[in-house]
């Protein structure tokens, strides 16, 4: 079968542009933004400089496409992993984060040379503010699928759960070994469970049909809402 001359030229398209990312992602992290080179990413690639300028535009847009293809990473990720827990039946908005958030720290420790990398502080003017963009973004989509609500507490405490995770990854992506990223991970979770700003919602007198035990039922309407919400970026990176 004879290939479409578009589709050939799109596919080579792409490979350059995975052999360039993936030499950017090793001269960046053994030399850091600031003292790695152009000239360094093409050789390392076996591409030319132009190649790299038609691809993207210079050395700061080649950090930031690895950059945001590494957030593309963590969201996927999180994103399949929510999926998952839902089709298994988990609707607990609460244990829906914890599964995404499960798989961005998984994220953290196999990518933690580009963790390191992003959390480093060598980076082009502009980064950080792209950064904290995103984890505005993130916090809102947190508090969607959590089901909170819009009151100052509500919004403190999901932010808190969205820290947490965030400052979850950068010790796990600078942990010495799996056993210790996996602690960290537990450790995590437990505290995000303890900050469920679900759990103590407000409730109306006990309805007699309810079970005993049964969660209020704010609480559990709130929880099912929350729960048919879109998957999650559970956290910053």
């Amino acid at each position: 079968m004879t290939r479409k001359p578009g589709a050939w030229e799109w596919s080579r398209t792409a490979q350059t542009r995975k052999s360039m990312l993936q030499a950017a992602r090793e001269v960046f992290t053994e030399h850091g933004f600031a003292d790695a080179g152009v000239a360094d990413v093409v050789e390392r690639a076996g591409l030319s400089i132009g190649s790299l300028y038609h691809h993207f535009g210079g050395k700061t847009e080649l950090f930031l496409a690895l950059w945001e293809n590494h957030q593309t990473e963590y969201e996927e990720n999180a994103a399949g992993a929510v999926s998952k827990a839902r089709q298994s039946g988990v609707q607990d908005p609460l244990e829906l984060f914890v599964a995404g958030a499960r798989a961005f720290l998984e994220g953290a420790w196999e990518r933690r040379d580009l963790a390191r990398l992003f959390m480093d502080g060598d980076a082009p003017p502009g980064f950080e503010l792209m950064r904290r963009t995103r984890g505005r973004t993130w916090v809102g989509q947190n508090a969607i699928l959590l089901g909170a609500g819009v009151s100052p507490l509500d919004r403190l405490t999901v932010a808190v759960l969205t820290t947490v995770i965030g400052e979850a990854g950068r010790e796990v992506a600078t942990s010495d070994s799996r056993e210790d990223a996996e602690q960290i991970t537990e450790a995590a979770i437990e505290l995000i469970r303890r900050l469920d700003p679900l759990r103590d919602l407000p409730h109306p007198p006990r309805d007699p049909r309810n079970q005993p035990g049964n969660a209020s039922e704010p609480a559990q309407s709130r929880r099912n809402q929350a729960g048919n919400a879109s998957e999650p970026a559970p956290s910053q990176g």
